[in-house]
């Protein structure tokens, strides 16, 4: 039984009862209050946006908080986004850049509550392909990458909610493609990648999202690697899998992300796999497709995984996607940690 005081109650019989004072509950029962606004309830949709294999055109989604299958979502406008990088609000879906083997600029979104089409939001400030992103509610952040000759340490940004051109925000520590990125609602992380050389490297930089400016250093990676996999709740930083010439990675590192320091060993993909799609919820971190070499069983896949962001442990099955495919990390969701609650 639950007793709600009030000091008074004005208005009945008009506009209805209207509560003035402080308000003290008691139950016997723990009460937890809605967090964010109407359009943030009801989350909990992850987005899988295209893909290599060689070059997949289809979306899927899934329900993060339940397990299962992939379902269809819709299409993208041209299947060479396929090593194009994906960013969210609570509301909208972004995915910029990809291509082979000609790279593009343009960047597509879709509303992750309704299955559908792509629809134009603008472009990048260069054609290139397997970016780092990170997003906050507001803004989306695309860094690195590479054009076909040349790597870069640009890192530029979007305005979410609107539609337009990607603008300058600053540089990464170093030129780099297949860097992944994660974050919390302030602070975005680009971690790992392929440097010029070419040469993997344990590089963790982080910037503040809602400003513009360089990156600074944040830390290193336990496995120096390329073409892996980073997501996050508020708080934790997951990064999975990636290449190191001649080994596929099956490694999972976690970091704190309010503050710096060396990533920690979480556990190990229940895989040894690369170019790794990944999404997340407050609780439970996803990765989606990837791609296999000898002595595993070669070639790309359909396998969805996923642990517990706040413990440490091996991944899980989740399920199956529909297709095949290597995502370049064209996967996001609607309640990663870059949103606020």
């Amino acid at each position: 039984m639950a007793i709600l005081k009030v000091d008074t109650i004005s208005g009945i019989g008009t506009e209805g009862p209207v509560f003035e004072g402080d308000i003290e509950f008691t139950s016997q029962n723990f009460l937890t209050l809605p967090k964010g606004d109407t359009t943030q309830r009801g989350r909990g949709r992850g987005m899988i946006m295209g893909g290599f294999h060689p070059a997949v055109q289809t979306m899927e989604y899934i329900s993060i908080q339940s397990q299962g299958n992939s379902i269809a979502f819709g299409d993208m406008s041209t299947p060479t986004q396929g090593w194009g990088s994906a960013l969210a609000s609570s509301t909208r879906a972004c995915i910029g850049g990809g291509g082979y083997p000609s790279k593009i600029d343009t960047i597509e979104f879709v509303t992750i509550a309704v299955t559908s089409n792509t629809t134009d939001f603008g472009n990048l400030t260069a054609a290139r392909s397997n970016t780092g992103t990170c997003s906050s509610q507001v803004r989306g952040l695309f860094a690195g990458g590479h054009d076909g000759s040349n790597f870069y340490n640009t890192i530029e940004f979007i305005t979410i909610a609107s539609t337009g051109n990607a603008s300058d925000f600053g540089d990464l520590t170093t030129p780099v493609t297949g860097v992944r990125g994660l974050g919390s609602p302030t602070r975005g992380v680009f971690a790992g990648g392929t440097a010029p050389g070419p040469a993997a490297t344990n590089i963790i930089g982080f910037v503040t999202i809602a400003s513009t400016g360089n990156a600074a250093d944040f830390g290193d990676l336990t496995v120096a690697r390329s073409s892996l996999s980073g997501t996050s709740n508020n708080t934790r930083g997951i990064i999975a899998g990636g290449y190191v010439a001649p080994a596929v990675q099956n490694v999972i590192d976690f970091i704190t992300i309010a503050s710096t320091g060396d990533a920690t060993d979480f556990g190990d993909l229940f895989e040894h796999v690369y170019n790794v799609g990944a999404m997340a919820s407050e609780t439970r971190a996803v990765f989606v497709g990837a791609y296999q070499l000898s002595p595993y069983s070669q070639g790309y896949k359909n396998i969805i995984q996923f642990c517990t962001i706040q413990t440490t442990g091996n991944g899980l099955d989740f399920g199956d996607m529909l297709v095949n495919r290597g995502q370049y990390d064209g996967s996001t969701s609607d309640c990663h940690g870059g949103l606020t609650e």
